[in-house]
């Protein structure tokens, strides 16, 4: 079986809703980093990294216990940069990685992203009604490439595309819109 790091990119000042998502709570009062990071041990990733820039101090205590907690110190860059510092920290054979800002996202998503065998060498993204979306599935053969590549706030989108990235329908499950207003 697969050995997977969870990333949570937690990192943007949030402008469209005027402050860092990170510090966003559910109705319920759980932190969305805690949604994200249980979504994905729930899909069995062994570790989670939780990746934080704006805020990044007061963010670091809605991060649960058990995870790893990662500054993106050029944050402002764009998400490039904090999927570039989560993935230079994943280790295993995949990185499962999912955004901040998606808290309805039920596991049911990411684990049929993890029903197909992983190795080093795949290469899986989300897609609603034919949309791309997260999580995005990376295994560690990719890790450099698309790193290299990464570039502003359009994260590894480029190299998806360019290598064949397998789509993972996920319409049925959930609309996979980020949230972007309250």
């Amino acid at each position: 079986m697969a050995t997977l790091t969870g990333i949570v990119l937690a990192a943007g000042k949030g402008s469209r809703l005027g402050r860092p998502k990170a510090l966003l709570l559910t109705a319920e009062g759980e932190p969305w980093i805690a949604r994200a990071a249980g979504l994905l041990r729930e899909a069995g990733c062994t570790r989670v990294l939780v990746v934080l820039g704006a805020a990044a101090e007061e963010a670091g205590g809605l991060v649960p216990v058990g995870c790893e907690t990662l500054v993106a110190e050029n944050w402002a860059d764009g998400m490039g940069e904090s999927l570039r510092v989560g993935l230079d920290a994943a280790s295993g054979d995949a990185a499962l990685i999912t955004l901040v800002d998606i808290p309805g996202l039920p596991v049911a998503v990411a684990e049929r992203m993890l029903e197909q065998p992983v190795t080093s060498h795949t290469l899986r993204q989300a897609v609603f009604d034919g949309r791309p979306g997260h999580p995005v599935l990376i295994g560690n053969a990719h890790w450099d490439a698309v790193a290299s590549t990464l570039v502003g706030d359009r994260g590894a989108r480029d190299y998806l595309a360019a290598n064949g990235v397998r789509e993972v329908e996920c319409g049925d499950l959930f609309d996979g819109h980020d949230v972007d207003r309250l």
